[in-house]
């Protein structure tokens, strides 16, 4: 399992307990106190031995560079938070595929939707349903249309 922390941070462990171990200290010791295994201050003081202090230097993460800067995604929920109306749609209901509308309109990126649900949770944006029913509801028009037209558009029990 991925030790917690920032690549700059791990590496700024892995050189603490290198100069701890070149300090006179013990190997068990350094993992104590770093919190780290036994094997890994002996792999990280032989890296250095065999590569010189470039051997701790933090990799970059693996995988396809994400499609979204890291300005775009802090500049996302500003952008939302100004309504759905603003960005032409006829209610303030977010969905992710309007989402993604306004994401392709403003960064000229198109992410699927499945996406933009993964980019929200990282921005700590969370799913949520309209706590009570929109204003613009019409009961009598609802009620009219369940009476007429539905009963003309369902489906009848075959026989």
């Amino acid at each position: 399992m991925r030790p917690q922390g920032s690549p700059e941070e791990l590496e700024r462990r892995r050189r603490r307990a290198v100069d701890l171990v070149k300090a006179g200290a013990s190997i068990t010791e350094v993992a104590r106190r770093l919190g780290c295994s036994h094997s890994s201050v002996i792999l990280w003081r032989d890296a250095v031995a065999r590569r010189g202090p470039t051997a701790l230097t933090a990799k970059p993460a693996p995988g396809r560079p994400p499609k979204l800067t890291a300005r775009q995604r802090a500049k996302l929920p500003r952008l939302l938070l100004r309504g759905a109306a603003t960005w032409g749609f006829e209610t303030e209901l977010w969905t992710t595929q309007r989402i993604a509308t306004v994401i392709h309109r403003e960064f000229g990126v198109r992410l699927h939707r499945a996406h933009v649900g993964r980019v929200l949770t990282a921005l700590a944006w969370s799913c949520q349903k309209p706590a009570r029913r929109a204003i613009e509801r019409d009961e009598a028009a609802i009620e009219r249309w369940k009476r007429y037209r539905w009963t003309r558009i369902k489906k009848t029990r075959s026989t």
